[in-house]
């Protein structure tokens, strides 16, 4: 019997013949280490790009998403529960799409790209990388919707066929990520700086939990970790909470915090913040850094107006905004 050590992320699982690491699905079978999940994804959809959310990445376009199941955290507030924190074994609905067979149907479909999310594709990284290597060569772009909790190595070789990656930082306190998430704040800092470094198009979100991780003061420190340590143009989205999962006892998140939350970050020189599941209000769109002209109108997940030049100009000033566009 041979123990076979997983690398991929920081919990670092030395995995008994026969037995999964803790996210679920990396296996260990027959002394190799084998992701059950590679070619089985129990989730395929087609979401406008501002779902994931991405604002600033080929605004109004469609994209092939697919997730399966299994996660390395365990969030007790986690909205797909019913895909991450459960086995390959698990799932009552699996379909069989090998990479070659997304590609092709994110390409009849019209899609302007692939989406690897629902559950962290950290976890189906083997699946998700032959996937993007081939939709590169298609002329598709690839995003990763993440919690960022992988190791530098593995991250980087991922980053060489990934365009654009949305990072969901559960808070900016290590003892949250402990409790409520089972790991640790550190690697997804670390993540988030070599995301930058490779150049993929970068966009970060915050979901703001009542009497846990909605301290102005902590909201405060996290934009301004954001804004030194990735830049004032990164897209950064405020998500309001709903109760669900293991957590349906804490109630919703209030306007009111959400409202005081961007504030906060707006503050402190964070150019494009953003309030998410509140339909119609301003922190929806997009306005131009330096004379306030709104470039980009949204309601919900809709572009209902975009006032970009071809280039990613303000019309008025025509200064660039900070983004991929086309």
């Amino acid at each position: 019997m041979t123990d076979v050590a997983c690398d991929l992320c920081p919990h670092r699982c030395v995995i008994p013949e026969g037995a999964a690491g803790d996210c679920r699905v990396r296996v260990n079978l027959g002394g190799r280490l084998r992701a059950t999940t590679y070619g089985r994804p129990s989730a395929v959809h087609i979401d406008p790009m501002e779902k994931k959310p991405l604002y600033h990445f080929l605004p109004a376009a469609s994209v092939f998403s697919i997730g399966t199941a299994g996660c390395n955290m365990h969030c007790r507030n986690c909205q797909n529960w019913q895909l991450s924190q459960r086995g390959a074994e698990e799932m009552e609905s699996v379909h069989r799409a090998m990479p070659d067979e997304v590609v092709a149907l994110a390409r009849r479909e019209g899609c302007a790209g692939i989406a690897y999310t629902y559950n962290d594709p950290v976890v189906y990284y083997e699946y998700v990388e032959d996937t993007a290597t081939l939709a590169r060569a298609a002329g598709l772009r690839n995003v990763l919707v993440t919690a960022a909790f992988i190791n530098r190595e593995p991250l980087r070789r991922l980053c060489r066929v990934t365009d654009a990656a949305t990072v969901d930082v559960k808070a900016f306190d290590d003892h949250f990520y402990q409790e409520v998430c089972s790991t640790r704040l550190k690697p997804v800092l670390e993540a988030l700086v070599t995301f930058r470094e490779e150049k993929v198009w970068l966009e970060v979100s915050n979901l703001l939990i009542p009497s846990l991780n909605d301290d102005l003061p902590q909201i405060r420190q996290l934009a301004r970790w954001v804004r030194d340590e990735l830049g004032a143009d990164t897209p950064f989205h405020f998500l309001g909470f709903r109760p669900m999962y293991r957590m349906r006892n804490l109630p919703p998140t209030s306007q009111d915090i959400l409202e005081r939350a961007r504030r906060e970050a707006l503050d402190v020189g964070l150019h494009h913040v953003y309030i998410g599941n509140l339909q119609g209000h301003e922190g929806e769109s997009t306005y131009c850094p330096r004379d306030g002209t709104r470039v980009v109108r949204r309601v919900g997940f809709r572009v209902v107006e975009n006032l970009l030049t071809p280039a990613g100009e303000c019309p008025a000033c025509r200064k660039p905004i900070a983004g991929v566009w086309q």
